[in-house]
This record gives structure tokens, sequence and C-alpha cells, in this order.
């Protein structure tokens, strides 16, 4: 990492939403630039930097939401007209400010993604996307899942527009007109897409799950350049752009996740994207620019964080140094710089004084009443590929004081680095009707606003997650967020599986209606469109990301087919589908398929992990006698290669028993499971024995596992 920049914090906006603050195009080629920014007051903000100072250029009056921004022009020129979207509705302003458009789009739903391309508009609201030439409607489609964004590329090669939406279900949907031209399959939810600024047919596209990519759009089909993955654990993408900030000619990706990092990728020489610089902001960057802004020959990367703050990390050099005895001249910008910010700290202290005492004033009066102050929240529950947990991520405009968690299903919570905050647990009396399994406090220390936790939860067991949260204001309020934990909670969807497996079977045929059917499902697994799917069937695929196994659901009005190679699967669908009818007085007719195989073939995928986390927790249990002996020797030499590792290793061998407490449990739990469901297909209730399996568990060995599971 050789690129240096220094952060500026230039000025602060209400809360902002993804891709909402763009940079207007230089009027010269080293000129400083004017940002365009939009915020959830529904004010459009426009400022210039003189001086080190935000002047402002022109300021429209609050209003709806904005839900993003983009800039447009005729084609051949410069593209400074700023337009933006809140609610159903279209703006346009001119770079002064001057308003010369208002667009209403007609659609139930608020338009949550926009491009602009000369006279052509693109705007997508949840499954619906929609095409206007000068206003008029021109092109519509509806998409199999929720549109997180879209662009549209239009260059010479290609004959026409060709619109590209990033779709929830893992897919980029390339149209044509009013069809789908083809889809391309991404590693992760695409969150965000951008274009090459360099070559006219690739696209940039990030995930929910913090992977990057880089596909070049053709007519009848893409091919995929290069993929970035997550190995750090990093938060999702937000924000990208492309912008030759390193100054080699060529342009470098810039990046904002939803935990704060920005990230500038430059190229090798094999045309490889690598990082050259890394920076943390305390909350999630919502949109990223390259430009010019602070001062003139000097490119910087411009962020907007989630509450509004607009970060410069420039390539001017920021610091003085000075030497023990040397004196540093300030120079008078600088003074004068200082003189404006103390006196806007004292104007500040006044106000929070006169504030305080009026506040004190009216809380004793009879007749005031007390106004519930209103804050927004980002939230966030996603499942994590890598170790089968949810990680929910919460983001608060002001500082979180507290955060209580409450859940009516048994969830582990586990360790997560970045979280400082003081967890406490409280005594749950599960047996109760309505009784917690857990109830989990968190006090955050001061000036926290945003909390990272994550939770695991067991399959076939659902209920809700609920969040309590209480921020830093005066009088106390709190908001309260629901989760909800599906039975198959643990199912992520894929593009497709392994159809060699050996696989059992679930048919369901009754009075039922599609719509009815894909309810269940939408019940049962997550990541599946809550609307009911065109067409007259549908498939969807899973993978199991605890174990690896996999399931299929196929399914139209009257019968519906599941397949999945681990017996559990089948027994946890079974049990909440024909709940589900009930509920509805539909009658179902279930038929099974088992198969033997199915059962030692799951077995077989437990048996890598249920072999690592024993021989974890028996080097576990040895370390603090090692240590004993160590003390006791006066050094280790003396034990065996083995032993003198796990010493060595003691720290890390702690810290990821730690990190995965109940793991052994849990693979315990699906093992017994696993023998309970097999017999229960059979007829036969095998409870009686499951003292004698867990005997064989703890003196495990693969081969009298499968054995008993034979006998029995």
């Amino acid at each position: 990492m050789d690129l240096r920049l220094n952060r500026v914090d230039y000025i602060q906006v209400g809360v902002t939403s993804q891709k909402t603050m763009r940079l207007l195009p230089p009027l010269g080629k080293k000129a400083t630039q004017k940002v365009a920014i939009a915020d959830h007051d529904g004010i459009l903000t426009c400022f210039g930097i003189k001086k080190g100072e935000a002047v402002p250029v022109f300021k429209t009056l609050p209003g709806q939401k904005i839900a993003r921004m983009d800039l447009g022009g005729a084609a051949g020129t410069p593209q400074e007209k700023i337009f933006v979207c809140s609610g159903s509705q279209v703006r346009g302003f001119t770079k002064k400010g001057k308003q010369f458009l208002t667009f209403e789009a007609n659609l139930t739903e608020s338009i949550n993604a926009m491009h602009v391309s000369g006279a052509d508009l693109f705007v997508c609201a949840s499954y619906i996307y929609n095409h206007y030439c000068d206003c008029k409607d021109q092109d519509y489609y509806l998409s199999g899942d929720k549109i997180n964004d879209i662009t549209c590329l239009s260059t010479e090669n290609l004959t026409h527009l060709v619109p590209v939406l990033a779709c929830q279900d893992r897919v980029l949907r390339v149209l044509q007109r009013s069809e789908l031209a083809y889809d391309i399959e991404v590693p992760g939810p695409p969150s965000v897409l951008e274009l090459c600024k360099d070559q006219g047919e690739e696209i940039l596209f990030g995930t929910t799950d913090g992977k990057i990519g880089l596909v070049e759009i053709g007519e009848l089909s893409a091919a995929t350049k290069w993929e970035i993955d997550n190995d750090k654990k990093k938060g999702g993408i937000l924000c990208i752009d492309n912008y030759d900030i390193i100054g080699d000619g060529v342009n470098d990706i810039l990046v904002g996740r939803d935990d704060g990092t920005v990230e500038v990728y430059g190229f090798d020489s094999s045309n490889k994207p690598t990082l050259r610089f890394e920076h943390v902001l305390s909350e999630s960057v919502t949109s990223i620019q390259g430009g010019c802004v602070g001062k003139e020959s000097y490119d910087e990367v411009l962020t907007a964080t989630y509450t509004g703050w607009v970060t410069g990390l420039t390539t001017e050099p920021q610091k003085a140094e000075a030497g023990p005895g040397d004196e540093v001249r300030m120079s008078k910008e600088t003074q004068s710089k200082v003189e404006a910010l103390r006196a806007e700290l004292e104007q500040l202290q006044v106000k929070v004084l006169q504030g305080r005492e009026q506040y004190q004033q009216t809380s004793q009066s009879s007749t005031a009443v007390s106004a519930v102050p209103v804050f927004s929240i980002n939230d966030k529950f996603t499942l994590c590929q890598d170790d089968a947990s949810y990680s929910l991520t919460l983001e608060v405009q002001t500082a979180i004081d507290n955060l209580l968690l409450q859940s009516d299903v048994p969830i582990d919570l586990l360790d997560v680095d970045k979280n400082s905050a003081v967890v406490s647990f409280s005594e749950c009396d599960s047996e109760q009707p309505n009784g917690n399994f857990l109830l989990a406090t968190y006090r955050c220390q001061a000036n926290t606003t945003r909390i990272e936790l994550k939770v695991r939860s067991i399959e076939g067991q659902y209920g809700t997650l609920q969040a309590y949260i209480t921020p830093r204001l005066q009088p106390k309020t709190c908001q309260v967020r629901q989760y909800q934990i599906k039975p198959l909670s643990l199912h992520q969807r894929t593009h497709s599986i392994d159809q060699e497996r050996p696989m059992n079977r679930l048919s369901l045929v009754g009075q039922f209606s599609f719509a009815e059917i894909h309810s269940w499902v939408v019940f049962c697994l997550p990541e599946v469109p809550e609307k009911t799917p065109a067409g007259e069937s549908i498939t969807f695929y899973f993978h199991n990301t605890f174990l690896g196994t996999q399931l299929e659901a196929t399914y139209c009005k009257g019968e519906g087919h599941f397949k999945s190679d681990n017996i559990s699967t089948i027994s946890i669908l079974s049990d909440v589908l024909s709940k589900e009818a009930t509920k509805k007085k539909i009658n179902l007719n279930i038929s099974y398929e088992i198969s033997d195989d199915s059962v030692s073939h799951t077995l077989n995928m437990i048996h890598p992990k249920l072999e690592y986390q024993l021989l974890l927790a028996r080097k576990v249990q040895l370390i603090d006698a090692l240590k004993e002996l160590q003390v006791h020797e006066g050094n280790a030499d003396f034990l065996i290669p083995e032993y003198r590792n796990i010493l060595d290793e003691s720290a890390n061998l702690l810290e990821e028993y730690k990190k995965q407490p109940a793991h052994l449990e849990r693979l315990y739990g699906m093992i017994t499971d696993l023998f309970i469901d097999k017999f229960k297909f059979k007829g036969q209730n095998v409870k009686t024995k499951v003292s004698s399996l867990l005997e064989i568990l703890d003196n495990y060995d693969l081969n009298s596992l499968l054995d008993f599971f034979n006998e029995a």
C-alpha cells in the first residue's frame, strides 16, 4: 500500500441513502469541483470548498426523503444537471439550483434506484423496472426478485441501450426493451453497479457480503473478468466509483463499505486489482466519488456517510513536522480557521446550556407535552455463509446508549471482534408459554453509533428475535426492530445443486393456490422473494451453510415437491408445511421417498467438522495441565512436539474455542435429530436409544456411528 491520503471533514447534512452524493464536472482541467448531496430531510445541498471552508451554492427546501441521485445532460455535453428521486417523483435541477423538471412516475411504490442517460430515464421500485424517454413511457419489466440497483450501457459497439439490473437473488439481469435478454450469476446478492469509465461495456458490481467483480456485457452473453473475495470479513459494498487517484493513468476502483471501510484498488502489470489504500470511518459509507474538491491540482476520494458527514481523503499534505525546539509557524489561513472553530464551539456551548435550561423548565410545567424524539435506524440482518451465523448490524444517527436483545427461540450469541459493548445476560424462563430463551443487554461505550452482533440459530426452531434500541436522547425513547428466525434459517439460495447425491423426497398434493404454497415456502426459508413468482411453477435451490447439504423446492398450484440429501431438512419441512396447511384448514396428501444412503452421506459430511471440534476441545482441556508442567519444569523442551505445539498455539486455540460456543453440542444435536428422523419416517420411536447414541459420540468413531445407525 503506497498511497498516502489525509482525512478532511467538510460538512454534515441529514441522514443519507445509498448513492446520493455526486461531484459536478470541473470547469477547467485541474479546477475544484462542486459537490451535490441529498438527504432524508428532502434537502438537496450543493457546495464548493474555498480556503478549506464549505461555501453553499444552493440548498432546496425540505420535503420527502431523497433515495437516489444521478447526474445527466444532453449527450456529448457536460453531465451537470442534477436528478433526484423521492417517493415516486423525479426532479431535475440545474447546477445553479433552478428546478427545471418535476416528473411523477405514477408508481405504487417508492423509487429505490435510478439512472439517467441523455433523454432516457430508468427507474426501479422493488420488483418493477420502468424506462421513460422524454418523460414518455417506453419499457416495463417485472423482476423475479427485489431490484437493488440499475445502470445502463450505451456505446458504439451496442446497437441499443442495454439496462442492467442488480437483483437480490444473486443475478444481474440484462434487458432488451421490455424483455430479459439473459442473466449473469454473481457470487452474492449484488447491492451496487457502476459503469467503467474507460471501457464502455464493462460493469463493476459489489455484493452485500463484501465481494467485488467486473463483468463485460455483450449482446447475447457476458464474461466475468475478475472477482475479489471478502477474505477479511469486511462489510458489504454500498458504493463504487472509478477514478485515477494513484496518478498512473489507469482508473482505480474506489469502494465504500457498510462497516465504514474506504478502499482504493489499483491495477498491477497483469491487470489484476490490488489493494493500495484503506481507511476506516466510524459509520457506513453511503456514497463515494473521486475528483478534485478541497484544493486545485490535488485529487481526493470524497465520501458521504450514513449520518451525513462529507469527508475527503486528499492527496494534499496536511502535516508540518517539527523536531524538538523547532517552531511551527501557523499560516494566517489556519489561524483564522482555528479562531472560527473556537467561536463556533463557544456558540454551541451557550446554545446547549440554553436548551437544557428550557427543557428543565418545560419538564416541570403542568401544561407542556413531552414529544418523542424521532431517530432513524439503519439495520441489516443477513446470513453469513462462512460461519453459518446471522450478522445483525444496527446503525443509529446519534450515539447508542444500550441495546436489549430478546428471543423466543434458542440462539447462541457469538463473539465479534469489532464490538466493544459490554454484554450482560438475564435469566430466562423458557418453560412459560411465551417464555424467552435469550435476554441480553449491550451497554455501549460513548459515541458508539454502530453495533454489530452475531447470532446462530438451530434449524427446526423458529420464532422472532427482537432488538430494543435506546439512543442517548432526552426524553428516553426506544425503537423495536423484529427479525424472523425461519425453520430452515441456515439455508442460503444458490444457483444449482449436485443431482448425484442420494436424495430424500417430500411431495404435497392438496387444494391450495400457487400464492398459498409460496407463502409457506417464504415462511420456511430465507432469501425467497415475498412476491408470488410469475408463471405456473417455480424451482428454488438452497444449500445449508452449516453442513453443506442441499435442498431443491419445486411447486405450483395444488402440488409441491421437495428434495434434500438431509433427512432432517425433509422432516422440518413436512412438520411446518402441514402445520401451516392446518391453520388454513387445507387437507394435504403427503408422501415421502426416503433414501437410507442419504443418512450415511450426511454423517460423512458432519464427520470432518465433528472430528475437528472434538480435537479442539481435547487440546483446550490439555492447555492448563501443560502450562502447569511448563512452570514446574522451567521450560517445555521435555514435552513431545505435539504438546509443545499446543502450548505455542494456546492463545489461538482458546480464542477459537471461545468464538464457537456450543459448537460441539450443536453437532451432537444434529446427529441426534438425524437418528430420530430416520426412524420417524419408518414409524418407529427410538428416543429411548438416544442415550446409547450419546455414549458412542463421546467415544467418537465414524464407523461405529454408522453401524449404530444401521443396526438400531
